[in-house]
Parts: structure tokens; C-alpha cells; sequence
């Protein structure tokens, strides 16, 4: 049976999260894994939120989050990305599934974030990994 995937993308840096959540859902599909659910949000800070809704309906298995989050002049993208992760973390121990963590970021620019569209790609092989040998 294939792994539900409930897919959390943020719209923030749209072009480049456009371009990982293509990357995820290829590589999803090549592991078998379903795409059953998927929430845009504003930006990586705001994941928290959707990643509960789709953890408490019970329909799938892992949440693969989608994120990019590239340094500006103050130090907001480590806060952004440090309280994104810790939540995210947090919400994985409380339902018991596994929710990956496919942010990139921070400290990088532009072109450091678009190298690393990859990011996805890894955070959708943890989930099917940790799913397939947890649950």
C-alpha cells in the first residue's frame, strides 16, 4: 500500500519552493508514495498550523514540509527557520508520524537556495523512509 503524503508548501520564495514541491512530488512518485493532501501556506513560520490540521484528520501518514527561507539584513531568518523547526519537531511526537523538514534556510542567498531545490527531494525520502520502518 502506498505512503499517504500530506505536502505543507510554503509561498513564500514561491519561485524556487515552486520548483522543490515539483522535485517532491517526481520523487514521491517515483518511491510509490501518494500525494494525498496539500496546504499552501504564507511562508515557513506559518507551517505549524497546517501541519496539525493534516496530522489531526488521520487521512496520511507523514507530512513532508516545503520551505525556503534565504537571509535578509536582520537576523529574522534564523528566527523564522529556529521556531518553524522546534514546532515542527514538537507536532511529529505529539500525533506520532513523521514530518520532515524540507526547509532550506537560513543564512543563504538567492542562488545558495536555488541549489538546494534538493531539499524536498530529501525531506520526501525521510518520510517514506520513517514511515515505512516506524508505522
Amino acid at each position: 500500500m502506498a505512503e499517504k503524503l500530506g505536502f505543507v508548501v510554503a509561498e513564500f520564495n514561491r519561485d524556487i519552493t515552486y520548483m522543490m514541491e515539483i522535485e517532491a512530488e517526481e520523487h514521491a512518485k517515483f518511491l510509490g508514495a501518494e500525494v494525498a493532501e496539500r496546504i499552501y501556506v504564507p511562508g515557513a513560520y506559518d507551517m505549524p498550523l497546517a501541519i496539525k490540521k493534516l496530522l489531526s484528520e488521520g487521512k496520511i501518514d507523514a507530512v513532508v514540509t516545503i520551505g525556503c527561507v534565504i537571509e535578509g539584513a536582520t537576523g529574522h531568518d534564523e528566527i523564522v527557520v529556529q521556531h518553524a523547526a522546534r514546532k515542527i519537531l514538537d507536532l511529529s511526537l505529539e500525533f506520532n508520524k513523521p514530518v520532515a523538514l524540507g526547509i532550506s534556510g537560513p543564512g543563504m542567498t538567492r542562488m545558495e537556495a536555488s541549489e538546494r531545490i534538493d531539499y524536498a527531494r530529501r525531506a520526501v525520502e525521510s518520510a517514506v523512509k520513517m514511515v515505512r520502518r516506524l508505522i
